[in-house]
Protein backbone atom coordinates (compact mmCIF):
# COMPACT_ATOMS: atom_id res chain seq x y z
CA UNK A 1 0.00 0.00 0.00
CA UNK A 2 1.47 3.55 -0.98
CA UNK A 3 1.96 5.96 1.85
CA UNK A 4 2.53 9.63 1.48
CA UNK A 5 5.33 11.93 2.73
CA UNK A 6 5.27 15.65 4.41
CA UNK A 7 8.63 17.33 2.91
CA UNK A 8 9.91 19.70 5.86
CA UNK A 9 10.47 17.50 8.90
CA UNK A 10 10.04 14.34 7.57
CA UNK A 11 11.78 13.62 4.55
CA UNK A 12 13.90 16.80 4.46
CA UNK A 13 15.56 17.78 8.17
CA UNK A 14 18.77 20.06 6.88
CA UNK A 15 21.39 18.18 7.74
CA UNK A 16 20.08 14.85 8.70
CA UNK A 17 18.92 12.63 6.08
CA UNK A 18 15.13 12.38 6.75
CA UNK A 19 12.41 9.69 5.96
CA UNK A 20 12.55 8.83 2.31
CA UNK A 21 9.31 7.39 0.21
CA UNK A 22 9.16 3.80 -1.50
CA UNK A 23 8.23 4.37 -5.47
CA UNK A 24 4.92 4.11 -4.90
CA UNK A 25 4.66 6.76 -2.25
CA UNK A 26 3.19 10.11 -3.05
CA UNK A 27 4.74 13.68 -1.55
CA UNK A 28 2.37 16.24 0.35
CA UNK A 29 3.85 19.28 0.38
CA UNK A 30 2.47 22.39 2.35
CA UNK A 31 5.13 24.21 0.42
CA UNK A 32 3.78 26.86 -2.55
CA UNK A 33 3.52 25.99 -6.02
CA UNK A 34 6.26 29.03 -6.16
CA UNK A 35 9.01 26.84 -4.55
CA UNK A 36 8.57 23.83 -7.19
CA UNK A 37 11.60 24.14 -8.66
CA UNK A 38 14.29 24.78 -6.02
CA UNK A 39 12.19 21.53 -4.06
CA UNK A 40 12.32 19.33 -6.85
CA UNK A 41 16.06 19.61 -7.44
CA UNK A 42 16.81 19.18 -3.59
CA UNK A 43 14.14 15.97 -4.06
CA UNK A 44 16.26 15.11 -6.88
CA UNK A 45 19.80 15.69 -4.88
CA UNK A 46 18.12 12.98 -2.52
CA UNK A 47 17.25 10.31 -5.47
CA UNK A 48 14.07 11.60 -5.04
CA UNK A 49 11.67 11.16 -8.18
CA UNK A 50 8.25 10.47 -6.27
CA UNK A 51 5.05 12.76 -7.82
CA UNK A 52 4.79 15.52 -5.35
CA UNK A 53 1.65 17.79 -4.80
CA UNK A 54 2.52 21.54 -4.01
CA UNK A 55 0.26 24.10 -2.27
CA UNK A 56 -1.61 25.88 -4.35
CA UNK A 57 -1.59 29.12 -2.14
CA UNK A 58 1.14 31.59 -2.53
CA UNK A 59 4.26 31.88 -0.14
CA UNK A 60 3.02 34.55 1.19
CA UNK A 61 -0.47 33.79 1.93
CA UNK A 62 0.34 30.04 3.24
CA UNK A 63 -0.15 29.32 6.95
CA UNK A 64 0.32 26.06 8.75
CA UNK A 65 -2.94 25.23 8.94
CA UNK A 66 -3.76 26.13 5.14
CA UNK A 67 -1.09 23.43 4.22
CA UNK A 68 -3.05 21.04 6.65
CA UNK A 69 -6.37 21.69 4.63
CA UNK A 70 -4.39 21.58 1.45
CA UNK A 71 -2.97 17.91 2.62
CA UNK A 72 -6.14 16.61 3.14
CA UNK A 73 -7.93 17.93 0.05
CA UNK A 74 -5.26 15.96 -1.75
CA UNK A 75 -6.14 12.73 0.37
CA UNK A 76 -9.56 13.37 -0.12
CA UNK A 77 -9.09 13.82 -3.82
CA UNK A 78 -6.40 10.48 -3.69
CA UNK A 79 -9.47 8.33 -2.32
CA UNK A 80 -12.19 10.00 -4.66
CA UNK A 81 -10.03 9.29 -7.89
CA UNK A 82 -9.85 5.63 -6.19
CA UNK A 83 -6.40 5.34 -4.66
CA UNK A 84 -5.65 4.18 -1.03
CA UNK A 85 -2.91 6.16 0.99
CA UNK A 86 -1.93 3.48 4.04
CA UNK A 87 -0.22 5.86 6.42
CA UNK A 88 0.59 9.82 5.89
CA UNK A 89 3.74 11.07 7.60
CA UNK A 90 4.00 14.15 9.26
CA UNK A 91 5.52 15.85 11.46
CA UNK A 92 3.59 19.48 12.33
CA UNK A 93 0.65 19.00 15.13
CA UNK A 94 -1.03 21.86 13.39
CA UNK A 95 -1.49 20.51 9.70
CA UNK A 96 -1.63 16.81 11.57
CA UNK A 97 -4.93 17.78 13.38
CA UNK A 98 -6.33 19.84 9.88
CA UNK A 99 -5.81 16.28 8.12
CA UNK A 100 -7.56 14.19 10.68
CA UNK A 101 -10.33 16.99 11.00
CA UNK A 102 -10.88 17.01 7.20
CA UNK A 103 -9.36 13.13 5.50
Amino acid sequence: MPNSFDIDGVIYMGEYGGVYPGPSDVIITGRSFEEELATKQMLEKKGITNPVFFNKLPFDQKTRESSGEHKAKVLNFIKEQGGVIELHFEDDPIQAEAIRRLA
